[in-house]
């Protein structure tokens, strides 16, 4: 990402300060309107999404929260365009988001730089500027050195660092991640929590996090977004005032964590599940 994108998100600041509008072509937002989802057969079509509507502002951080199966990475594949809804828009006016997955899905016959080239290839970069600019990405994500490194090499919280830089390396206005750090350990998840902070705010992109923990999402957002059980629907929204760096054992983040575990609770009562 280039450093411009820090400067564009101190003017949207600025302006949002002032009263006036941000920037005409609205880069890094993502409108949903009356997005609908649904899967099967017609006449037997299971609905997975319901009436979603949300708008993400550039440069803002927003955790997408719900009980597992309630539709988000669904929304998050929406986002992306490797679906259709059944109904409804989308709009993503910086273009394609990136894509960050639970899992890695680094290519292993590939080192840690040759993974990020990749992504650098594809989106037409000359291939004499790609190895200096993975390198700078490795260096963004605090792991300067590690270009001729394979994925068996690296630890998992490391190799979901070069995921990340790979995310990055498609100089995409909009993130999305899909639990990334689920199946990391408490301590490594803890680091990298604070490395996604820092990235997010040196870069400005704008971040679209799904997770069900709900500690991990008022840890990191600038808004909560609470879907409800299948068929996903918005429920309510949280703004956490929280000022940043937060650690995720912090008293306020605790108690805004209980309030909204305690709605979390009622939606997945009032739907049935254990």
């Amino acid at each position: 990402m280039s450093p411009a994108l820090t400067t564009e998100k101190d003017d949207r600041a600025s302006a949002a300060a002032a009263g006036s509008p941000g920037p005409a072509d609205a880069t890094g937002s993502v409108s949903i309107a009356h997005v609908h989802k649904s899967f099967g057969r017609p006449g037997a079509a299971q609905p997975v999404l319901e009436d979603i509507n949300l708008q993400v502002r550039p440069g803002e951080f927003v955790c997408i929260l719900g009980a597992s199966g309630c539709g988000k990475s669904t929304l998050l594949n929406l986002i992306a365009d490797l679906d259709k809804p059944t109904t409804g828009a989308i709009e993503v006016p910086g273009g394609r988001p990136a894509l960050m997955f639970q899992e890695h899905a680094l290519f292993p016959w590939l080192t840690a730089g040759k993974n990020i080239e990749l992504a650098l290839r594809l989106r037409g970069v000359p291939r004499a500027e790609r190895r200096p600019h993975a390198e700078r990405l490795l260096e963004l994500v605090r792991l300067g050195g590690s270009y001729g490194k394979r994925v068996h090499e690296l630890s998992g919280g490391m190799r979901q660092r070069v995921a990340l830089a790979r995310a990055l390396a498609q100089d995409s206005s909009v993130l999305l991640m899909d639990e990334p750090f689920a199946a990391l350990d408490a301590i490594t998840r803890d680091v990298l929590h604070e490395e996604l902070t820092r990235i997010w705010s040196e870069t400005g992109v704008s971040v679209l996090f799904v997770t069900h923990n709900v500690r991990e999402a008022v840890r990191l957002a600038e808004r909560v977004v609470l879907l409800s059980s299948r068929p996903g629907r918005v429920v309510r929204e949280w703004t956490v005032d929280i000022p940043q760096p937060r650690r995720i054992e912090d008293a306020d983040v605790a108690d805004l964590s209980v309030e909204i575990t305690e709605e979390l609770r009622g939606e997945i009562r009032r739907h049935g599940q254990q």
